[in-house]
């Protein structure tokens, strides 16, 4: 079910990049995209709550704040590179958090160390070097190192989202305190610029990415919640397979025979880290 989680999870992210582009190119500013990120899942999860009479009151709010700190930072500073980096080099960056997981694990797992499912996590990142081939000019060492930051930040990210699993906080209200922290963060950046010219199509296209983002975010957070956090890991490369089927039926992307071979090893990598959990469940 871990597995079946965070393949949801991957999905429902690759669909709100979908809609992220489709509203950026219908006119939607990036903090614009930035507030509907968060505000769906706001109300959404508060008329939920309400609904079932259910608190709102979360069980550690230490922990709640790493998360979101940590969580947001990451996101503008993958923004940011995604601004001032080829998109497939932004794209990279932001998915080198599974190889940070990866080495924490190696230095400081202990009883959690699991050399398998490291080894899984380092072949689906290089699957996905062979789907995006990131380039860096001389000019663009700045954003790359903001774009590693990201990546780092949503490993502490992650492992915060594990963290609250392991002490009984539901996923919902997990994910309700994440939103309403991006929608504050999204306040300054419309101050400074701007709303955009967004269409109808592109609010409709926006309200998509806050929908679609909140599945994704729940589907997630009970991934790394449960079990293993590198069979998590692994699984989250499944993103960039997904994002390449959607580019593939919607701008008509072409995938050359690298890129094919790139997902084929996204998928065993996948394949390796769930048979590892199977054959030993320790939560590495």
């Amino acid at each position: 079910m871990q597995a079946l989680w965070m393949l949801v999870a991957s999905a429902m992210f690759a669909i709100m990049g979908s809609f992220v582009k489709l509203g950026t190119e219908h006119g939607a500013s990036l903090p614009l995209v930035v507030l509907f990120r968060g505000l769906p899942s706001v109300i959404l999860l508060l008329i939920w709550a309400r609904a079932g009479r259910q608190s709102i009151v979360p069980t550690s709010w230490k922990l709640h704040l790493w998360r979101n700190l940590s969580g947001v930072t990451s996101m503008w500073l993958g923004f940011y590179a995604i601004a001032h980096l080829p998109l497939a080099t932004a794209t990279s960056l932001n998915y080198t958090a599974p190889l940070f997981i990866a080495c924490w694990m190696l230095g400081w797992g202990g009883a959690q160390r699991d050399a398998v499912r490291i080894t899984a996590v380092a072949l689906g990142f290089l699957g996905v070097i062979a789907v995006l081939r990131p380039s860096i000019n001389d000019d663009q060492w700045l954003a790359a190192l903001l774009g590693l930051t990201a990546g780092a930040m949503s490993a502490i990210a992650m492992m915060q989202i594990r963290q609250l699993g392991r002490i009984g906080e539901p996923e919902w209200r997990t994910v309700l305190f994440f939103s309403v922290a991006v929608c504050l963060s999204s306040a300054a950046g419309l101050g400074f610029d701007g709303w955009g010219q967004a269409d109808w199509p592109g609010y409709a296209a926006l309200v998509g990415v806050g929908v679609a983002g909140l599945f994704g975010q729940l589907a997630m957070t009970r991934a790394f919640g449960l079990g293993s956090a590198l069979l998590t890991a692994a699984l989250q490369y499944s993103t960039i397979i997904f994002a390449a089927l959607l580019g593939m039926g919607l701008w008509g992307d072409r995938l050359d025979g690298l890129a094919w071979a790139g997902m084929a090893l996204i998928i065993f990598a996948g394949l390796l880290s769930v048979w590892r959990t199977m054959r030993d469940p320790k939560p590495a």
